[in-house]
C-alpha cells in the first residue's frame, strides 16, 4: 500500500506572544523537540513539586507553560502510538503491548501490536510538511521491520527498540538500532543509556545547525524505567533525601505543589496504600531509601542531558524557533521485581536489578491514587512543559484538560500540513484530538471536553469534570473532579443517572475504536 500523501500549505502560522509587550511572532514552521520520560511520576521534578534536582527542565517550566491535568494513555505502548498518530492507541493497532514475535499479524486489529499502516504518524506529517524528522530514544510501537522507527517516517535514528533493557549494556532480550542497522553499545565501561540518547540528540540538532528546512526530534528516554541504574556521583546526591520516607515525601511535594499554584486547596492527598514507614526495621527503611536515590538520580541525569539539548538549540541561536515539550508516558511504576545481585555489587550498577516499588510509586504519583496501567489519575496525569521563548508567556500554568492524542493536531497545525485522505478503507484517520496551538498562545478550549481510556481492562472516560472509572472486572466509580481530582470521593451511589450517560458514552466508544469488551466487566 502506497504511503499516505501529505503536501506543504503555503500558510504562514501566525503565533501571539503576551510579554511586557504584546508583540506577534510570523514564524514559517518552528522547530519541535518532543521530549518524552519513561514510567516518571506526575511530581517527581523539581518544577512539579518534586525534590529531584532538575534545573533544566525548571528552566522550561520558568520561561514556559506548565499543564496541571494532562493525560497519558496508562502504559508504554498504549501512550506512545497515541503520541505519534493523534490517535486513540487502539485506532492505530496498540491497544495493548507490542507484539515481541516475528511476522505479521491481522494489518487492522486493534490490539495487533505494531502501528498500522493506517494510521499516519507525526514523523510522516511532519516530514511531507518539508521538515527533517530525526529521533533519539525508545521506540516500543514495533519490534520487527518493517515497523521500525525509519520505517514510519523518520530520516534519523537511534535508541532502544525495545520496551526496556539496561543501563549499562544492552540486555539479551532487547533490540537497539541505528538507522535501519541493529546497534551493540561498546562493551568499555563507556556506555549510559541516558547519555547515549542525550548524546544523539545533541549531535542531531548539531548537524542540522541553522538551515531554513526545520526539524522535528523526538527525544524518547528510556529513564526512569527500571532497573534502577545510575552513575555514583549522582546517587550520593540523594542518599540522605528518602530517609524520613513515602509518607513524608508526599506530604512535603503536595505543599510545595500548592506554593507553586500547580495543586489547588481542594485537592486531597489520596490515601496511601504503602507499608507504614514507621514500622519497617531501619536496615529495610535505608535498603528502600537508596532504591529511590537512584531514582532520583536517574531522572537528574536525564534533565542534565535535556539541559545538554537546549542549551544547543541556544549555541545555534534557534531556542526562538523552537517548540520544546516534556512529558511522561505514564504514571510511577508499583511492580516491585528484584533480582539477587552478587554480595558486593554496587547499588545501581549493572549487576543489580531492582525497581522503586509501591511505597516509592505512590510518592511519584502524589497526589493521586494508583499507578501505571490503570486509569485513575494515577496512572494517566503527566506533566507537561511547553517551552519557546518569544511565543509562549514564562511562567505561566493551565488547567486546560489535555492528552497525548493532542499532539499530532498540534504539531500539524504548527507545519501548516493538510493531510489529504485517499478514499475508501485506506483514508488517512481523522485525528482524536484537537490543537493546542490556541492553548499555548493562553487560551482555552471548552471544559466540556470528553476523553477515553482502556489498558488491559482498566477503564474511564472523562466528561468535562465528571470522570467514570473502574479497574478490570470491577464496578464503575464516579468522580468530580472539579472538586475531588484525587478521586477519594466516589458518587456513584449518588447520581445514578450520570453513571449512565458516562458508561453509555464509553461503551459507543469501545464499539468505535475496537476495544475488547470481553476483557473486563461493562
Amino acid at each position: 500500500m502506497s504511503r499516505q500523501r501529505i503536501t506543504t500549505s503555503c500558510l504562514v502560522v501566525l503565533l501571539c506572544c503576551v510579554s511586557t509587550e504584546t508583540h506577534c511572532v510570523a514564524d514559517q514552521q518552528p522547530n519541535i523537540v518532543l521530549i518524552l520520560a519513561d514510567d516518571m511520576g506526575y511530581s517527581d521534578v523539581g518544577c512539579y513539586g518534586g525534590e529531584i534536582q532538575t534545573p533544566h527542565l525548571d528552566r522550561m517550566a520558568a520561561g514556559g507553560l506548565r499543564f496541571t491535568q494532562f493525560y497519558n494513555g496508562a502504559k508504554c505502548c498504549p501512550t506512545r502510538a497515541a503520541l505519534l498518530t493523534g490517535l486513540y492507541s487502539h485506532r492505530a493497532g496498540m491497544g495493548g503491548m507490542v507484539r515481541r514475535a516475528p511476522g505479521e499479524a491481522e494489518s487492522f486489529s486493534p490490539y495487533q501490536g505494531y502501528l498500522n499502516k493506517q494510521a499516519v504518524t507525526a514523523a510522516e506529517m511532519l516530514r511531507g510538511a518539508g521538515y527533517q524528522t530525526l529521533m533519539s530514544g525508545k521506540w516500543h510501537v514495533g519490534e520487527h521491520r518493517p515497523h521500525w522507527p525509519r520505517d514510519r517516517g523518520f530520516e534519523r535514528y537511534f535508541g532502544l527498540i525495545s520496551g526496556a533493557s539496561s543501563y549499562w549494556e544492552l540486555s539479551p532480550w532487547a533490540k537497539m538500532a541505528r538507522d535501519d542497522r541493529d546497534y551493540r553499545p561498546p562493551d568499555d565501561g563507556t556506555f549510559y543509556m541516558t547519555d547515549a540518547l542525550s548524546d544523539a540528540a545533541v549531535n542531531y540538532i548539531q548537524e542540522h545547525g541553522r538551515r531554513e528546512k526545520p526539524f522535528f526530534l523526538y527525544l524518547s528516554y528510556t529513564a526512569p524505567h527500571a532497573p534502577l541504574h545510575a552513575y555514583d556521583e549522582d546517587i550520593a546526591k540523594y542518599r540522605e533525601t528518602y530517609l524520613d520516607g513515602w509518607d513524608t515525601v508526599r506530604s512535603r511535594r503536595l505543599k510545595r505543589m500548592r506554593t507553586l499554584g500547580l495543586a489547588e486547596a481542594s485537592w486531597k492527598l489520596s490515601e496511601s496504600d504503602a507499608p507504614d514507614w514507621d514500622r519497617l526495621s531501619p536496615k529495610s527503611q535505608q535498603d528502600l531509601a537508596l532504591k529511590m536515590a537512584i531514582y532520583a538520580a536517574m531522572v537528574d541525569r536525564m534533565d542534565q542531558g535535556i539541559g545538554r539539548v537546549l542549551n544547543k538549540l541556544r549555541e545555534l541561536d534557534i531556542e526562538q524557533q523552537t517548540l520544546v515539550l516534556f512529558l511522561s508516558d505514564n504514571g510511577g511504576n508499583h511492580v516491585d521485581r528484584n533480582r539477587e545481585a552478587p554480595p558486593n555489587a554496587r547499588p545501581g550498577s549493572r549487576q543489580t536489578f531492582a525497581y522503586c516499588g509501591q511505597g516509592w510509586a505512590n510518592a511519584s504519583n502524589t497526589p493521586f491514587r494508583r499507578y501505571k496501567r490503570y486509569v485513575h489519575e494515577g496512572g494517566i496525569a503527566t506533566p507537561l512543559i511547553a517551552y519557546w521563548p518569544g511565543v509562549i508567556a514564562p511562567g505561566t500554568i493551565t488547567r486546560q484538560v489535555g492528552h497525548v492524542i493532542d499532539l499530532f493536531p498540534t504539531f500539524q497545525e504548527l507545519a501548516g500540513s493538510d493531510l489529504k485522505p485517499r478514499s475508501g478503507k485506506d483514508a488517512a484517520p481523522k485525528p482524536d484530538g484537537l490543537s493546542l496551538v490556541s492553548v499555548l498562545k493562553g487560551k482555552r478550549h471548552s471544559k466540556q471536553r470528553t476523553l477515553f481510556w482502556e489498558n488491559q481492562g482498566h477503564r474511564a472516560v472523562r466528561a468535562g469534570d465528571w470522570k467514570l472509572v473502574a479497574v478490570k472486572g470491577g464496578d464503575w466509580e464516579l468522580y468530580d473532579l472539579g472538586r475531588d481530582l484525587t478521586e477519594m470521593k466516589n458518587l456513584v451511589r449518588d447520581y445514578p443517572e450520570k453513571v449512565r450517560e458516562l458508561s453509555g458514552l464509553f461503551r459507543l466508544w469501545s464499539e468505535r475504536v475496537g476495544v475488547d469488551l470481553g476483557t473486563s466487566k461493562q
